[in-house]
């Protein structure tokens, strides 16, 4: 009961957060239509549709991330595939365009049981922040370590301090830079990349990068690999077939 309470609590709260964030965003949609429709006169049309946009651009972004958070709240899992990490960071960067080029150091054949699709979110949004944050560096690696494969995402920015780096996994946490930087950003980026790593077994951790800026590393188990059968077991089955002759013959048609 102490558990289903806690949880409880957490979706009342995440409910007020997000109503609050979208409460805020249409507030201030609103006073800038007001204030043309009041001064017509006053008003830069230009301009004003300029914070219009951002504004909605703002609301579309946090509905976004609401129904992604909504997704992996409810409903069934979907099912893991055997993801190549490595082609999967270079898919991804070579279909966006970007601010700063994005430096790849990657090592082959690093693979994980992934849902794609979940994988692709969490690099999408570390590389949204690493692209807001950075000033001339994005680097991304790609490596094994252990039984684990890790992947990096570093900038050159300002980057975080040690006392704010699990905060900014917080649910709508916007530390003072980022507000500054990226007016329409949701503070749900984060959240939603260590949400998707948790779920795959996996760890998500803000540290600081070579150049003084953050790096964000995920750490997923590797895909385990596969073996061949042992002789005289058939897939599928646990029944273990004696192979001499007569016995083979007779398995041998039981398959057909």
């Amino acid at each position: 009961m102490r558990e289903l309470k806690r949880e409880l609590e957490k979706k009342r709260q995440f409910a007020s957060d997000a109503s609050h964030e979208l409460r805020t965003a249409l507030t201030g949609l609103r006073t800038e239509l007001e204030e043309a429709r009041l001064h017509p006169d006053e008003t830069d049309l230009g301009d004003l549709l300029i914070r219009a946009l951002r504004d909605v651009d703002r609301l579309d972004a946090i509905i976004t991330d609401l129904r992604v958070i909504a997704g992996m709240d409810a409903g069934p899992p979907m099912p893991p595939q055997r993801v190549d990490l490595t082609d999967l960071v270079r898919d991804e960067v070579a279909r966006r365009t970007d601010r700063i080029a994005v430096r790849l150091r990657l090592e082959p054949g690093v693979t994980v049981q992934a849902v794609p699709v979940r994988l692709g979110r969490v690099l999408t949004n570390l590389l949204d922040n690493a692209q807001r944050h950075g000033r001339h560096l994005v680097e991304v690696r790609v490596s094994h370590d252990d039984d684990h494969a890790v992947l990096t995402v570093a900038d050159d920015g300002e980057g975080i301090a040690e006392s704010e780096r699990e905060r900014v996994f917080q649910r709508f946490i916007r530390l003072p830079a980022a507000r500054r930087l990226d007016q329409t950003g949701t503070g749900l980026g984060l959240a939603i990349a260590r949400d998707i790593a948790r779920s795959h077994l996996g760890t998500l951790h803000a540290g600081e990068s070579e150049s003084g800026g953050a790096s964000f590393v995920l750490r997923l188990p590797v895909s385990p690999v596969n073996r061949a059968p042992r002789p005289g077991i058939r897939l599928g089955t646990s029944r273990r077939v004696n192979l001499t002759p007569t016995r083979a013959r007779k398995s041998c048609r039981s398959c057909l």
